[in-house]
């Protein structure tokens, strides 16, 4: 990952947002790979997961990465239709919001006890 980047990362779980919504991915600018001392303030041991993503607002956990593309935009309106199979029926329902979180939208950082401009410790 590039720093300074705009990425799409879809995590293997959905996640909830502090808009109160559940979302299945995160877009925004990726700020910080860092390991768990940085993320935490404290070293995780060998059955936890050793690195995280700043991006946007928020932290992932690099476990919890199933995807992750280089994108400069998303579309941030919901998809038009979605179809559900139940009870042997097909079911056409639409999208209230789109399930992509904004991560730069609330124009903070994630802080993670680093200086972002030279990716030092405080």
């Amino acid at each position: 990952m590039q720093i300074g980047q705009k990425y799409l990362i879809t995590p293997d779980n959905w996640f909830f947002a502090p808009d109160r919504e559940n979302y299945h991915a995160a877009f925004g600018t990726v700020h910080a790979v860092v390991d768990s001392e940085m993320a935490l303030g404290l070293k995780t041991n060998r059955n936890s997961t050793n690195w995280y993503v700043v991006i946007g607002d928020m932290i992932i956990a690099g476990c919890q990465i199933h995807y992750a593309m280089r994108a400069d935009r998303f579309n941030p309106k919901p998809s038009q239709a979605v179809e559900i199979d139940h009870d042997g029926k097909r079911l056409v329902t639409e999208n209230a919001i789109t399930r992509i979180y904004n991560a730069d939208a609330s124009g903070l950082t994630a802080y993670v006890g680093i200086d972002q401009r030279s990716d030092k410790r405080e």
